[in-house]
């Protein structure tokens, strides 16, 4: 992984800049146009390869696409900038070196998606029982580099996954597990703890993400058996509810005044929680969507759980709209653009389906490569899936830019 060029990237309102896009809900900005149907030979805009193994989401900063990825025989971990409008690589960069921990066969140790506030890119990976944050800037060059806090676990070594995410001129870094478990802001400006609180020595895996719910700007972030919300700019914890299971992926999704979340394991819970701390649970049910994230459309709510069964219920009562089944097992979150719905599953099929509650209707069926496990990512009418095809040394993996040609 070696720096190429220079480039300055300018961020654009429609840029995704954080895992689950411009409002952390995996909802793309109003206006996109992005095609029903693809394939290796039909509207690919530029393929191109990426060195090493990752499931973290491209972010796209004005010009630049920044991914993460791992040479797992070398044991390196980095950060690569590639040109928006022809894939070309600009730079890399190398975080660190060694130290990669144990890990599940789904896991990789490049799976938490990068963030940026257009000037920086931030970065975070596992390695040395450690989870390590890094900021470089938008020619790939660090700017700084911190320990961020230990992770350990004990029980389940599965690797490390939740993407870091920005809140004013703090940088929002979690890590539960079994032995030590916290949630930390760092300052953007040089890595510096500004506050910290700890969690439930739990094993959990997803991403903090910022919402105005109930009134309020509310970090959320679910998981060791609950729903948890704390004050943005202080840390200071302001309700927690009893739900879920230990450990839950996705990321939770909320409307004006309700959160909702799915895992998980050991045990299999969808609910719907009211944000204003009062502990009232609006509904649940027993469905598992462990490693995806939700959405949340025109007050209704739409889920594709581990085996690729798709789910649409009405929000605020839970009652089930339909089902319908994909073909899984499926890994990666769904985006939204428009009404329409993109979930990728493991083999490198995505589904295209409308986000209808009366009624499921499927709209194409598209394949890429034989594996897929990041979420897409949605913008400038382009949908960017990051594949893989082969196996063992002969696996090689790509980011292809989809779009109307």
């Amino acid at each position: 992984m070696v720096a190429a060029a220079i480039l300055t990237a300018t961020a654009n309102a429609d840029d995704w800049l954080q895992w689950r896009g411009p409002n952390g809900n995996n909802v793309a900005a109003a206006g996109q146009s992005v095609p029903a149907e693809w394939s290796e030979r039909q509207n690919v805009i530029w393929k191109a390869d990426i060195l090493g193994r990752g499931h973290s989401s491209p972010i796209v900063v004005g010009d630049l696409i920044v991914l993460t990825s791992a040479d797992e025989q070398g044991q390196q971990q980095g950060v690569f900038g590639l040109d928006r409008a022809t894939g070309k690589n600009r730079w890399g960069t190398v975080i660190s070196k060694g130290g990669f921990p144990k890990t599940h066969q789904k896991n990789t140790h490049a799976s938490p998606t990068p963030c940026s506030d257009g000037r920086h890119v931030f970065v975070t990976f596992c390695h040395h029982n450690k989870i390590e944050a890094a900021a470089l800037d938008m020619d790939g060059k660090i700017v700084w580099k911190t320990d961020v806090g230990g992770f350990a676990p004990r029980q389940y070594e599965y690797g490390y996954a939740a993407s870091p995410t920005l809140y004013e001129n703090t940088l929002i870094v979690s890590g539960d597990s079994d032995t030590v478990a916290w949630i930390k802001a760092l300052s953007k400006t040089d890595g510096k703890v500004v506050w910290e609180q700890q969690r439930p020595q739990k094993l959990n895996w997803s991403s903090p993400i910022v919402a105005s719910v109930a009134g309020r700007e509310q970090l959320l972030l679910s998981g060791a058996n609950m729903i948890a919300s704390y004050d943005p700019k202080s840390g200071q914890p302001l309700w927690n509810q009893e739900c879920l299971t230990m450990a839950t992926c996705g990321t939770v999704v909320w409307d004006d005044e309700v959160v909702y979340a799915s895992g998980g394991y050991p045990d299999k819970e969808t609910v719907a929680v009211k944000a204003d701390g009062s502990g009232t649970i609006l509904w649940k049910n027993g469905v598992k969507c462990y490693e995806q994230s939700m959405l949340l459309h025109a007050g209704h709510l739409y889920a594709v759980d581990d085996g690729g069964v798709a789910y649409c219920w009405e929000a605020r009562t839970g009652q089930e709209k339909w089902k319908a089944r994909l073909r899984g097992p499926v890994s990666a979150s769904p985006v939204l653009v428009g009404d329409t719905i993109y979930a990728s599953n493991e083999g490198g099929t995505t589904y295209v389906f409308k986000a209808d509650p009366e009624k499921f209707t499927a709209v194409a069926q598209n394949q890429l490569g034989t594996e897929s496990f990041a979420t897409p990512t949605v913008t400038d009418n382009r949908i960017y899936l990051r594949v893989a095809a082969g196996q063992g040394a002969a696996r090689r993996e790509a980011l292809f830019a989809v779009g109307n040609r």
